[in-house]
């Protein structure tokens, strides 16, 4: 499996949003949370699951697409009644594996890129 080896998930995101992570706000509307989401993984995604940070079930597969493929994009469009801040993300490759990435504040994201760098996940906000 292409992402074997990604041990912590939480402290690569971390490491992305104060070391070249860029935030941007940008105005919203309330309980809006689209996102364009850039796959430069070095692998397919297949699923795109997104819930309030606030809960331990995943949400249904919100890709919109069949097969996201490495270097390609899509616009995530979803509109939920829950009033989270912050949000969970989990993307599922082509073998069934997982990265997740989490307390994503996606109110005030209006971009997401994915990678896979020297084995570590990393997201890049803006």
């Amino acid at each position: 499996m292409q992402w074997a080896g990604v041990l912590n998930f939480r402290a690569a995101l971390l490491a992305s949003a104060l070391y070249g992570g860029v935030l941007a706000a940008a105005p919203v509307a309330a309980g809006q949370q689209d996102f364009t989401l850039y796959n430069e993984t070095g692998v397919d995604i297949y699923q795109l699951y997104v819930s309030p940070a606030s809960t331990d079930q995943w949400e249904e597969d919100v890709l919109g697409v069949d097969v996201l493929e490495d270097g390609d994009a899509v616009d995530i469009s979803f509109d939920r009644d829950e009033d989270a801040d912050y949000w969970d993300l989990m993307v599922v490759d082509g073998e069934g594996s997982n990265i997740q990435w989490y307390r994503l504040k996606l109110t005030e994201i209006s971009a997401v890129t994915l990678r896979i760098d020297d084995g570590e996940a990393i997201a890049e906000v803006e």
